[in-house]
């Protein structure tokens, strides 16, 4: 278990829960990019299955965590972008 990865991923989880806060205050979702989602959320994966298969230790639950947020700031978008869409054809 590296410092450097824990830090890495204390950091990058600490971005995830204001864009969360921010989508659930307001219900806007301009500017966010499903696909980066995506692709953050498939990376997270890949952490996950590299612990679990090559080095388990409790990072896993780092990588699990982060990657459940990104999943819900995702369900989130995917929720609002209709309502959005809903108030700007008016």
């Amino acid at each position: 278990m590296s410092p450097f990865e824990i830090a890495m991923l204390l950091l990058f989880g600490a971005s995830w829960p204001v864009s969360i806060a921010k989508a659930l205050r307001t219900k806007v979702v301009a500017g966010k990019s499903p696909v980066f989602m995506v692709i953050v959320i498939i990376g997270y994966l890949c952490g996950v299955l590299h612990k679990a298969f090559y080095h388990f230790d409790p990072v896993i639950f780092l990588y699990a965590l982060n990657c459940g947020m990104v999943c819900l700031d995702l369900f989130l978008y995917l929720r609002y972008l209709p309502l959005q869409e809903k108030l700007i054809r008016q």
